[in-house]
């Protein structure tokens, strides 16, 4: 895939995996990604009825004679998250859709095998499958540069009885500890770091050796990259970030084929009760039609940002998948179809970063990332991240391109030119 074809994958004309549109078996023929997240999950329509139907509030359902039926009680399903759930499958597999032109299945039909579960917050996602397919005595094998919360996932599997092997995400390290492993965790582009691994390469050195293989997928999101396509068992992300796009939600969700390990996942989360509201779930799938267009404009800034920072006297340790010269540009454009929306790098110190982002006036000072609203912030504050206390995670927004990249040029000149 060329630089150009993978940013712009959502328009249907790239030409490298899984791209926007296609003519093969399963496919609805000449849908883009664009179509598809404004149709995803959108119920056959009813006349006089709305589109997308409004949130259902129900703590309970009519339920007489024998309990049969999806809908019995709200911790266990609820009619929004079904929705929902189809919308994101949609996007997660698309090429598994029944085919239009075959006459097969209709609009909004869920793709075979394919079975989403959502939940209260990505994290609720992340926590569902691993304690769900693991127990005492298993080995898992995690990133040590991957979301920050994972350290603390590592002390709580320790105090289970599981075995917990770490190797960074960038060279497929992974692959040195994985032998006798029941778990893999895959965390590409990494957060914050922005490495990138070799998602099929770990996935089928994974199975052969007996173990599961699970994505975190949420700087990427199913525009971006398609995890079950590349091997894996688990697509797993938090809804927070881009997905939905306007920093108003938590919810995560989890993507797998397999109905015995979804069985177990969703099972998990009856336990836990770890279940979105009814209002987030619909205002997720609201969302869920601007985020081709959103994720169009987010990955043009990004890539525009790495590009103007990439000449910059005080910015070391630049990343973005985007840039050619980036260490995971190659590894990226082969499975990726957008690079996100996530910059990382270095200003000299951590008054130097400070100042920075004091000075920066369309970028808000806020953690979380994949807004509309561009963000930044100085990710040592948090501790926990293995990275100079000068390290800035900027995430672009959906500003216009020449607005924000004149804006964190200034903020560098201006922030420069003060006083220590």
């Amino acid at each position: 895939m060329t630089d150009s074809a993978a940013i712009s994958a959502g328009s249907g004309a790239g030409t490298g995996p899984g791209t926007g549109s296609g003519t093969g078996a399963g496919t609805r023929t000449g849908m883009g990604d664009g179509t598809r997240a404004v149709r995803a999950g959108l119920p056959e329509p009813v006349k006089h009825e709305p589109t997308l139907p409004g949130p259902v509030f129900a703590a309970h359902f009519h339920l007489p004679g024998d309990p049969t039926g999806p809908y019995t009680y709200g911790r266990d399903d609820n009619p929004t998250w079904t929705l929902l759930e189809q919308a994101i499958g949609e996007l997660e597999a698309p090429d598994e859709l029944p085919d239009e032109a075959s006459g097969e299945g209709s609009e909004g039909a869920a793709g075979p095998g394919v079975e989403t579960l959502v939940f209260a917050s990505g994290m609720a996602a992340i926590s569902a499958v691993l304690f769900s397919q693991l127990r005492a005595g298993d080995a898992v094998v995690l990133p040590d540069d991957g979301y920050q919360a994972l350290p603390l996932v590592r002390e709580q599997l320790t105090a289970y009885g599981i075995e917990v092997r770490t190797a960074p995400t960038g060279g497929d390290a992974q692959l040195d500890v994985l032998d006798g492993a029941k778990l893999l965790w895959i965390e590409t582009p990494s957060n914050p770091g922005l490495d990138v691994c070799d998602v099929r390469r770990l996935a089928d050195a994974a199975h052969a050796r007996g173990a599961l293989v699970a994505v975190d997928n949420t700087l990427a999101t199913p525009l971006g990259q398609r995890p079950l396509e590349l091997g894996a068992d688990f697509s797993v992300a938090s809804g927070t970030k881009m997905l939905t796009g306007h920093g108003d939600i938590l919810l995560g969700y989890v993507a797998c084929r397999d109905a015995e390990l979804t069985a177990a996942v969703r099972r998990w989360r009856k336990i836990v009760g770890a279940i979105p509201g009814p209002m987030e779930a619909w205002l997720a799938h609201r969302s869920l039609a601007t985020l081709q267009l959103r994720a169009e404009r987010q990955n043009t800034n990004a890539l525009a940002l790495a590009e103007a920072l990439r000449g910059h006297d005080e910015v070391t340790g630049l990343r973005y998948p985007g840039l050619p010269d980036d260490p995971s540009h190659k590894i990226a454009s082969q499975q990726m179809r957008r690079f996100g929306c996530v910059v990382s790098f270095t200003l000299p110190s951590r008054t130097r970063a400070d100042r920075f982002l004091d000075a920066l006036r369309l970028v808000d000072d806020a953690t979380s990332f994949g807004g509309v609203r561009s963000t930044a912030e100085r990710r040592g504050r948090w501790g926990g991240d293995a990275v100079a206390e000068g390290f800035i995670r900027l995430s672009a927004g959906s500003e216009d391109t020449d607005d924000l990249v004149t804006d964190v040029l200034r903020a560098l000149a201006e922030s420069a030119s003060q006083r220590p």
